[in-house]
């Protein structure tokens, strides 16, 4: 089962993504841990991408996509994958699905979750990252024996700016509107669906299940 789960920042992605991956033994991939995997291994593909986050830039289509295919062709995703965080644009979108031909696979359904700005904006208001390893937690979702003190490395629980309400309203008109080519090219494909992405987690992982191929 190949699946992409698509949709703006804070509408539940990762913790949907989590337990499918738990149900059905699929990698949950996001970009970010991606990168963080290759530059950890200090791959040459890692190399570059950390010398263009140290320079303050966007890491390249062709760097991901490199990334991307590291992954895809592991041993772990023999069975398929979830991929959250990519593609964000139509170039990518291209890149990938040249990419999945080549390796002869192809995606079963793209997924799209959705739910008000309103919604994104008080979920995101619990929503806290580690200072020092980057991990997200949320107050909502996360058992947190403290809500200071990251589980993973004990580094400092913070709220990023990105996750401050005006800030969040900015990021999703962004999004709406570099996305909404994406949803097209998905949707001409014929691999697009969608879901309502308010709920209780349950609620919303029912809904989902409801539209993968081998639920």
């Amino acid at each position: 089962m190949r699946v992409i789960l698509f949709g703006p920042p804070g509408v539940g992605k990762g913790t949907q993504a989590k337990l499918l991956s738990a149900t059905y033994g699929i990698p949950h991939i996001s970009t970010g841990d991606m990168l963080r995997e290759a530059v950890a291994d200090e791959s040459e593909l890692g190399k570059k991408a950390q010398a263009v986050m140290d320079a303050g830039r966007l890491v390249s289509d062709d760097i991901m996509i490199g990334i991307i295919e590291n992954v895809l062709k592991s041993e772990r995703c023999r069975l398929g994958f979830i991929l959250d965080g990519f593609p964000r644009t139509v170039p990518q979108a291209d890149a990938l699905t040249l990419l999945l031909r080549k390796l002869g696979l192809r995606l079963d359904v793209v997924v799209s979750m959705e739910a008000s700005e309103q919604e994104v904006i008080g979920r995101l208001s619990k929503r806290l990252s580690c200072s020092q390893c980057g991990k997200i937690y949320n107050l909502n979702t996360d058992r947190l024996d403290t809500p200071s003190a990251c589980p993973t490395c004990g580094g400092e629980l913070i709220q990023r700016e990105d996750d401050k309400p005006e800030t969040v309203l900015r990021r999703l008109r962004v999004y709406a509107r570099s996305t909404a080519p994406v949803k097209e090219y998905y949707e001409k494909a014929g691999l697009m669906k969608t879901i309502n992405a308010v709920g209780s987690i349950d609620e919303v992982t029912a809904s989902l299940r409801a539209l993968l191929p081998h639920a």
